[in-house]
């Protein structure tokens, strides 16, 4: 099943590149970007690890089956995103077209398994594989690996649940499958557990000071 499910993330991925190439090209002018929704600057944009953390089961399985995707970067890990006009738009775009185009469809109903980390597979996945399927389109335009982090929080129910962390130089900003929007990290009601490191994307840290078990990511948010 992981060998076909490997050449439909490479066929993805073709796929991927061409509306990338689409997303680039229909990018708007500074001028124009610059008249849309700005942040404004404020006390805590950014979180802070706490130390190391154990990674989520379902993230351990996924590096096995893509240790490319988890390997060091072999650099210092202290990437930024500038968030300018451009950037700030393209963040709002993929998140956008990634919500529109995979389908929300839970772990045990695609594999019979209660959580798999993967692309989306025929474009049906749960939270974290909208994740995986933005920070690979975002990768792909250029945006840094070391920048953009697979996160996990608790939701206002204290539900595990997976985003996508963008750090910018303007804080750290949330894309999220529930919403559109993309927000400042305080703005979004969650309880941020933990994300990867920005040094080695196969090693995980903490977000918060208290102690407890990884919460397991349930399918269908």
């Amino acid at each position: 099943m992981w060998t076909k499910l490997r050449k439909t993330a490479q066929a993805t991925t073709a796929a991927m590149m061409m509306t990338v190439i689409g997303l680039a090209a229909t990018m708007p002018t500074t001028a124009q970007a610059e008249r849309r929704s700005r942040l404004v600057l404020q006390k805590g944009l950014f979180l802070t690890a706490q130390g190391p953390a154990r990674p989520p089961m379902g993230f351990l399985e996924f590096c096995d089956r893509y240790p490319e995707e988890c390997r060091p970067l072999g650099r210092a890990g202290n990437a930024t995103i500038r968030l300018d006009a451009t950037n700030w738009d393209l963040l709002r775009q993929v998140n956008h077209y990634i919500n529109r185009r995979v389908r929300p469809m839970t772990d045990q109903e695609i594999y019979n398994r209660p959580e798999v980390w993967e692309y989306p597979e025929d474009n049906r996945g749960d939270c974290e594989d909208y994740v995986l399927m933005k920070k690979r389109y975002l990768e792909a335009l250029g945006f840094p690996a070391e920048a953009l982090l697979i996160t996990v929080v608790l939701d206002e129910k204290g539900d595990g649940h997976a985003v996508l962390l963008a750090h910018t130089n303007r804080g750290d900003l949330v894309l999220d499958n529930r919403r559109d929007e993309v927000r400042l990290w305080r703005r979004t009601g969650y309880r941020f557990l933990m994300r990867q490191s920005r040094r080695d994307p196969g090693r995980w840290v903490s977000l918060t000071t208290q102690s407890g078990r990884s919460p397991r990511i349930f399918g269908g948010n």
